[in-house]
């Protein structure tokens, strides 16, 4: 079969190179890829957002399946355009896809159906905003309603702060802004909860933790992600029903009685308070850098899953996971998630040489001239599996130090909290 996968990052390297293991995969196009999937796929350059012209190379080469990674596309109806064109397609419709597309959407879900999340108000207006917090206990969460590649959310601990996430927010800094979303601090621990679901079974996929926050022990600007862990060290069963029953089962009726269902991967982003779930956000993808360290886990062949998905026959398949830890660390180019420099040519790659169980994914990167460069903020992932996150790490910092790319920095302190505390 031929298998397309929409996407340039981390995580489409990683779904790459997992659906490259299946012996049903004869040939893998990924659009429009980057360094990294050069290697075991045909990259194609083409303009993601113009579906028509997805549509007509994807039947000019007879794409058997077409996988989504990013959120864009899918939050603009790619999935509902290509299955119009009868095209198999792996990922959420665009009604479910408001899901990620919209905050206030999901809250709103939330409180119709009596969904776990923090306490939140919407505001059409800046003024309106602002007066709200003179109100408002601290610290408190701003956010844009809209996509903003996982920088729209503020975390402000004072009124100034405040002020300046509204007025940056309706400024258009993630484009127009209509509406905004303030909500309480919930303090607990983060989890990545990802569930699989064929619109009508479902399946646990995996849970992780990520570091968003740029600098280490998790201060600094939130970025795309520095790092992430799988699994998470609050999985457990009881939680895990917990999630199930009181998050994700109503959210899937909730889109059931909007007369649609979801298909594709599904992440909720959480917070843990005495072993309760709180919904933060979802997203309708794997997250990146999450898929990285997910992927690895698994024991199952992922084509099958992925074509189980499509055909609603998710039921008849066994997701089975290893017990081994892994651990992924981003190097970014300096400055990021600032202003920084592209096409910074990126060495000694060709020169590492990787066991079974350690991973290089590329993200932001290219090749021009013959020579892998950089190509965005977050340039490589280096994933390691092992008995322990301790020893996990290690290998990671290693590896990290052999490419020894001086235009990049990293966090030494992934993973930490499993480790250190």
């Amino acid at each position: 079969m031929k298998v397309g996968i929409i996407g340039s990052g981390g995580r489409e390297h990683a779904i790459c190179y997992a659906i490259k293991k299946s012996k049903k995969v004869e040939k893998i196009f990924c659009i429009p890829g980057n360094a990294g999937t050069h290697d075991i796929a045909e990259n194609i350059d083409l303009d993601i957002n113009n579906f028509e012209l997805l549509k007509e190379f994807i039947k000019e080469k007879k794409i058997d399946i077409i996988i989504i990674g990013p959120e864009k596309p899918l939050v603009e109806g790619i999935v509902d355009f290509l299955e119009t064109n009868k095209i198999k397609v792996f990922g959420p419709n665009k009604l479910a896809s408001k899901l990620e597309g919209s905050k206030i959407f999901t809250k709103n879900l939330c409180k119709k159906y009596n969904i776990p999340t923090a306490k939140f108000g919407v505001f059409k207006t800046k003024e309106k905003a602002l007066d709200f917090l003179l109100q408002c206990k601290y610290p408190l969460v701003i956010k844009a309603d809209g996509l903003a590649a996982g920088k729209g959310v503020y975390i402000c601990e004072n009124k100034i702060q405040g002020e300046q996430a509204i007025k940056e927010i309706f400024n258009g800094k993630f484009g127009k802004a209509n509406e905004i979303l303030i909500e309480e601090f919930l303090k607990g621990e983060e989890m990545s909860f990802f569930i699989i679901s064929d619109g009508i079974n479902i399946k646990n996929f995996g849970t992780a933790q990520d570091h968003k926050r740029v600098g280490e022990g998790d201060v600094g600007l939130n970025t795309g992600g520095m790092g992430a862990y799988s699994p998470s060290r609050l999985e457990n069963d009881v939680l895990n029903k917990k999630i199930l029953d009181k998050i994700i089962k109503p959210t899937l009726r909730a889109l059931e009685n909007l007369n649609t269902n979801f298909k594709g991967f599904l992440y909720a982003g959480l917070m843990i308070i005495e072993n309760e779930p709180y919904l933060i956000e979802y997203n309708v993808r794997m997250g990146d850098p999450e898929c990285q360290t997910i992927l690895p886990r698994l024991k199952t062949n992922f084509f099958e899953i992925v074509e189980a998905t499509i055909n609603q026959k998710l039921n008849q398949i066994d997701v089975v996971w290893s017990d081994a830890k892994t651990l992924s660390i981003v190097q970014c180019s300096k400055g990021y998630p600032k202003t920084y420099e592209n096409n910074l040519e990126i060495k000694n790659l060709d020169k590492i040489i990787l066991t079974e169980n350690e991973f290089i994914f590329h993200a932001g990167t290219k090749i021009s001239s013959s020579k892998i460069v950089s190509n965005g903020g977050r340039v490589l992932n280096f994933v390691a599996k092992s008995k322990s996150f301790k020893n996990s790490r290690e290998i990671v910092v290693d590896l990290i130090n052999k490419i020894n790319w001086k235009n990049g920095f990293y966090r030494k302190d992934i993973g930490y909290k499993v480790i250190d505390e």
